[in-house]
């Protein structure tokens, strides 16, 4: 449906473009965006090498494990229903030390991962479980304490600062999640 929607709206522009003389101006406007595109992915490329240098040499060093076992208790009482040591508790932890670290792009794969583990133990199929709906309130807004993808972006577009939105990144993650955990809380008790 969004291809169609895209597809559409391109259709559209062209079309207007050409109905107003203006095909030049589009033709520039495709390849600054082509360029730009090719800039920000760049940028990105090299922070997230970066990140994921820094996490691989954490695991090396038995951070990550060390992170694991703190968050390992609050995965229980995030998650009651999940077995103890269950593979999707990996998962799970690998996809929020991922967030934390402002890994996005890296988390992906294993929130995808933790919530097909979700789904096999999922009684009702067709329907998510509460443990999918937190998994996924996490998910959206974990607590970042490096956002390395709006970094990369800032240090792309050259800001005197870029490291400057640390301390609000901190402020307003540890906000989103503190209310999607109670809002997760309320409507896991309502649900009852």
């Amino acid at each position: 449906m969004v291809n169609w929607i895209w597809l559409v709206l391109i259709l559209f522009g062209v079309l207007t473009a050409a109905l107003n003389g203006n095909i030049g101006v589009l033709n520039h406007a495709i390849f600054e965006g082509a360029k730009t595109g090719v800039t920000i992915s760049f940028g990105l490329i090299s922070i997230l090498v970066f990140w994921l240098g820094m996490m691989k040499i954490a695991e090396e060093a038995g951070l990550l494990t060390w992170i694991s076992r703190l968050l390992r208790p609050f995965i229980h009482w995030l998650f009651p229903e999940l077995p103890k040591n269950h593979p999707v508790v990996g998962y799970i932890l690998s996809n929020m030390t991922a967030n934390i670290f402002g890994l996005g792009n890296a988390a992906t794969p294993m929130g995808i991962k933790a919530m097909q583990e979700l789904q096999k133990l999922n009684p009702t199929k067709e329907k998510a479980s509460p443990s999918m709906a937190t998994l996924l309130a996490i998910n959206t807004s974990s607590i970042t304490i490096v956002p390395t993808t709006i970094i990369s972006v800032r240090m792309t577009y050259h800001s005197v600062n870029p490291t400057e939105i640390v301390g609000t990144t901190l402020i307003a993650t540890t906000c989103s999640t503190i209310a999607a955990l109670l809002l997760d809380r309320y409507y896991r008790n309502r649900n009852r």
